[in-house]
C-alpha cells in the first residue's frame, strides 16, 4: 500500500517588496511596489500589503497604481538580491526533502511524504521551514499542506501573510467542493467567466457536468476540469524543472507606428537577447525562433519557425509575418528561442514570463 502523499506549497509574502523592506527598514509600513516607471509604461511586479489596501496589485500598470495610491514608493527591481534570497530559501527546503520543485524565485512545492523530520508531520515541517525563512532570510512565507499540488497551492493562499493552512485527506472533498471555479489550476478570467455564464460558480457545481459535456465545451481542458473539481491531482513534485525557452521583450514609451519602426527597434532587442543567451549557457540546441508582438489595442500575436541558432534575419522575417496580421502600431516587441525538449512531461517555463504575483 502506497503512502498518502504529503505536499507543501511554500510561497513568500510579497517577495520582492519583502526583500526591499528587509534591507531598508524605513520602508516598513509604507505602501511599496517594485516595478517599472510610469513614464516607460512600466508594470508592477509585486507590492506590499499596505499598497494592496489601495487596490494596487501585480501586473497592474505603474501609472494606474500611482493614481490609486499617489504616495506609493516605487522601486526598480534588483534581481541579484532577490536571487540571493531565493537561493537561501531553496537551501532551507533541501534540508527537509530532495523533492523540491521551484515554480519561481519565491514559491515551490515540497514532497515530504515519508520524511521523518518533525515526527513525520508535514504541518510541523511547514512551521519549521517558515520560522527558518523568517530568522535566516528575514522575510515571511506562507504555506499550504495537502495530499496534492493543486490543493496545497490553493491552501497556501488561505492564511496569507505569514500563515499556513492544512487540508487533511478526509477534508479534501468538502474543501474543494466549496472553492470558486476560478481557483482551479489553469482557469483564467475568460474560462471563469464562461463557466459562470453556464451557471457554474463552484467546484461543487462543476461536478454535475459529465466528462463528455466538459470536453464538448472546453476541449482537452475539460478532462482537467473534471479531475480537479473533484480534488484529483496526480502530478508528482518534479525537482528538475528545465528551461525550454529564453526570451527578452520591451514595452515602448511611444508606440512604434509601423513595420519600419519595428524593424529599426529590433537590433537593440536582439543585442539584449544575445547577452542573456550567453549568460544562460544552455547546453541543449535551439530548435525554434519566436517573435512576440503586442499591438496598440493590446491584441498580441507570436510568430515562430524552425531555427538552429539566434538569428537576426530570421527574427526580422518573423516580425514581418506577425506585423502583417494586424498592421497596427506596436507597444511591445519580444524575441526568443525554444530549445530541444527533454523527456516528455518535463515542466516548462513560459517563453515570455508574466509579472510575478
Amino acid at each position: 500500500m502506497s503512502l498518502q502523499r504529503k505536499i507543501i506549497h511554500c510561497d513568500c509574502d510579497c517577495f520582492y517588496a519583502a526583500v526591499e523592506m528587509r534591507d531598508d527598514p524605513s520602508l516598513a509600513g509604507r505602501p511599496l511596489a517594485v516595478g517599472g516607471r510610469a513614464e516607460t509604461r512600466g508594470v508592477i511586479a509585486t507590492c506590499n500589503y499596505e499598497a494592496r489596501a489601495f487596490g494596487v496589485h501585480s501586473a497592474m500598470s505603474t501609472a494606474r497604481a500611482l493614481k490609486l495610491c499617489p504616495q506609493l514608493v516605487l522601486l526598480p527591481p534588483d534581481f541579484e538580491r532577490y536571487r540571493a534570497a531565493s537561493r537561501q530559501i531553496l537551501a532551507i527546503y533541501h534540508d527537509y526533502t530532495p523533492l523540491v520543485e521551484p515554480l519561481s524565485l519565491d514559491e515551490a512545492y515540497l514532497d515530504v511524504t515519508g520524511i521523518d523530520r518533525c515526527r513525520g508531520s508535514a504541518t510541523l515541517i511547514a512551521e519549521e521551514i517558515r520560522a527558518r525563512i523568517r530568522e535566516e532570510v528575514g522575510i515571511t512565507a506562507s504555506a499550504g499542506i495537502a495530499p496534492n499540488k493543486f490543493i496545497a497551492k490553493v491552501a497556501s493562499d488561505w492564511n496569507k501573510p505569514d500563515g499556513q493552512f492544512v487540508v487533511r485527506p478526509q477534508d479534501v472533498d468538502a474543501f474543494v467542493a466549496a472553492l470558486p471555479v476560478k481557483k482551479i489550476f489553469g482557469v483564467g478570467k475568460v474560462t471563469a467567466a464562461k463557466l459562470n455564464r453556464l451557471g457554474v460558480e463552484t467546484c461543487g457545481d462543476l461536478r454535475g457536468w459529465t466528462l463528455a459535456d466538459l470536453a464538448r465545451e472546453f476541449g482537452s481542458f475539460g478532462a482537467s476540469l473534471h479531475r480537479l473539481c473533484r480534488g484529483i491531482d496526480e502530478r508528482p513534485v518534479k525537482p528538475d524543472r528545465i528551461r525550454k525557452s529564453l526570451s527578452v521583450e520591451t514595452t515602448y514609451v511611444t508606440d512604434l507606428p509601423d513595420l519600419a519602426a519595428c524593424r529599426a527597434a529590433l537590433p537593440a532587442l536582439v543585442e539584449e537577447f544575445q547577452h542573456r543567451f550567453e549568460r544562460a549557457r544552455e547546453p541543449r540546441p535551439v530548435v525554434k525562433a519566436v517573435v512576440k508582438i503586442k499591438f496598440a489595442d493590446f491584441s498580441q500575436t507570436t510568430a515562430e519557425c524552425g531555427a538552429s541558432a539566434p538569428d537576426v534575419d530570421v527574427w526580422l522575417r518573423l516580425l514581418d509575418e506577425g506585423h502583417a496580421r494586424r498592421r497596427l502600431p506596436v507597444r511591445l516587441l519580444g524575441v526568443g528561442v525554444r530549445f530541444a525538449e527533454g523527456k516528455e512531461g518535463e515542466a516548462q517555463f513560459p517563453l515570455f514570463r508574466e509579472a510575478p504575483g
